[in-house]
C-alpha cells in the first residue's frame, strides 16, 4: 500500500493504492518523502541520488516539479553549499511521521481485510482467526508467521482492550487481545481500576486465556530526558499526551496515578488523546508533549528515552469452546515456537516466556484469589 500527495487549487489531495503480493502485509509509503529523508541524511542531491539509485539530473528534475506543483520551496539551493531542506520540507516530514504513527494500525487493518478476502480466494485451505485486539506491536509479526508457518490468517482489527472483549462478547471475534499488569498484583487487585474495567467483561468459567507475551510499558521523554522524569508523580509538571478511556492503557496509567496520589486534572494534556502507542510516542519525539505513556517498543527509533513503569502480560482471551477448533490450536502452538520466540526477542521490552500457555481466569487474574 502505498500513498501520493499532491496539491491542487488550495486543497491537498491523497491517493491510496494497494499492491497484490505474497508476502502480504500493509505498510504506508510515499516516494516523496523518500526524497525529502534521503536529502536530509545524506546532506547532497547526489548522494541523495545514489541512495535512492536515481540519477542526479532525474532527482534534481524531480524537487523542481515538485515545488512547482506544492508552490513552495523544498531545498535552498545555495551554490557550493550542502543542500538543506527547507523550514517547510522539515515540517512535513514531521507532519508525515506523526501521519506514520497515526495510521500504522488501520493500515494494517485494511491490509488485513483485502488479504481475508484475496487470500481465501487463493487456497481455500487458509484458516481464518478473527481478533479484535489492544494496539500491540508483536502482533503484526503474529500475523506474518500465522500465513507463512501454519496457513492461518490472523483477522486482525485494533481496539482497545475493553471494546475488543465487548467485540468479543457479541460475537463479532473469536479472539479478544487484551494486557493486565500482573507482575504487580496490587494494580489489578479487586475494586481497582483494571478490576473495574475488565471484571465485568471477563466471563469465570466460560473463557480462557493464552498468553502471547510480556511487554513494558512506561514513559516516553525527550531524548536525554532533560526534565528528569523518574515517575508516575512527576506527571503533574508536564505537558502530557493520553490515551482513550476504553484503552487498557488508559485504565493502567489510572490506577498508577491514583495511587501515587496525583490528581489527573493537575496534569496538562491529560485529555489529548492519541490512538495507539507509536502517536503518543512520535508526539513526545516532536515535542508537542513532554512525556506519554505506553510501551517500551514504541520509543525504537524515535529519538526518545524511556523511563519504565510496568510489566504487563498480553494475552488473547476467548471462549472456552474455540480452543478445540483448528485455527486456536494452530496459534497456540505458534505461539509456543521458537519462532514466535525468536520474533518477539526483537522488540524492545518484550519476551515470549510462557508464550502458548492456556491459563484460567480463577489461577491468573487477582481479583479471583
Amino acid at each position: 500500500m502505498r500513498s501520493v500527495m499532491h496539491k491542487s487549487s488550495g486543497i491537498i489531495a491523497i491517493e491510496l493504492q494497494y499492491a497484490l503480493s505474497a508476502s502480504g502485509g500493509g505498510h504506508l509509503r510515499n516516494p516523496f518523502f523518500d526524497v525529502l529523508g534521503a536529502i536530509r541524511h545524506e546532506g547532497s542531491i547526489a548522494a541523495a541520488a545514489r541512495k535512492l539509485d536515481w540519477s542526479y539530473r532525474h532527482l534534481w528534475g524531480y524537487l523542481k516539479d515538485q515545488e512547482k506543483r506544492l508552490d513552495r520551496a523544498l531545498v535552498h539551493w545555495d551554490k557550493g553549499r550542502a543542500a538543506r531542506l527547507t523550514e517547510f520540507a522539515e515540517k512535513l516530514l514531521w507532519a508525515e511521521t506523526r501521519i506514520r504513527a497515526r495510521l500504522a494500525p488501520q493500515v494494517e487493518n485494511l491490509a488485513t481485510e483485502i488479504g481475508r478476502e484475496l487470500s481465501i480466494a487463493f487456497n481455500d485451505a487458509v484458516q481464518i482467526a478473527s481478533c479484535v485486539a489492544s494496539h500491540d506491536l508483536s502482533l503484526p509479526l503474529l500475523k506474518r508467521l500465522c500465513q507463512t508457518e501454519r496457513e492461518l490468517l490472523l483477522d486482525l482489527r485494533y481496539e482497545g482492550s475493553i471494546e475488543a472483549l465487548r467485540q468479543m462478547r457479541q460475537g463479532h471475534c473469536a479472539f479478544a487481545g487484551i494486557h493486565l499488569p500482573l507482575s504487580r498484583p496490587e494494580l489489578a487487585q479487586r475494586g481497582s481500576k483494571v478490576h473495574r474495567a475488565f471484571g465485568p467483561l471477563l466471563r469465570l468459567g466460560r473463557e480462557k486465556l493464552i498468553r502471547v507475551a510480556h511487554r513494558t510499558q512506561g514513559l516516553f521523554v525527550a531524548q536525554g530526558n532533560p526534565l528528569a522524569v523518574r515517575g508516575i508523580e512527576d506527571l503533574a509538571r508536564l505537558r502530557f499526551v493520553n490515551r482513550a478511556p476504553s484503552t487498557g492503557t488508559r485504565a493502567l496509567l489510572e490506577e498508577l496515578l491514583e495511587r501515587h496520589r496525583v490528581d489527573p486534572s493537575t496534569i496538562r494534556g491529560f485529555n489529548h488523546e492519541e490512538a495507539n502507542h507509536l502517536a503518543v510516542a512520535a508526539a513526545v519525539a516532536s515535542g508537542a508533549a513532554d512525556a506519554g505513556f505506553g510501551i517500551q517498543a514504541a520509543a525504537t527509533g524515535k529519538s526518545i528515552d524511556f523511563v519504565p513503569l510496568v510489566v504487563e502480560d498480553y494475552f488473547l482471551v476467548c471462549e472456552r469452546e474455540t480452543l478445540d477448533t483448528p485455527a486456536a490450536q494452530a496459534l497456540v502452538s505458534l505461539l509456543a515456537s521458537e519462532g514466535w520466540r525468536e520474533q518477539v526477542a526483537r522488540l524492545a521490552g518484550y519476551s515470549a516466556q510462557g508464550a502458548g500457555e492456556i491459563v484460567s481466569l480463577r489461577r491468573t487474574l487477582p481479583w479471583y484469589r
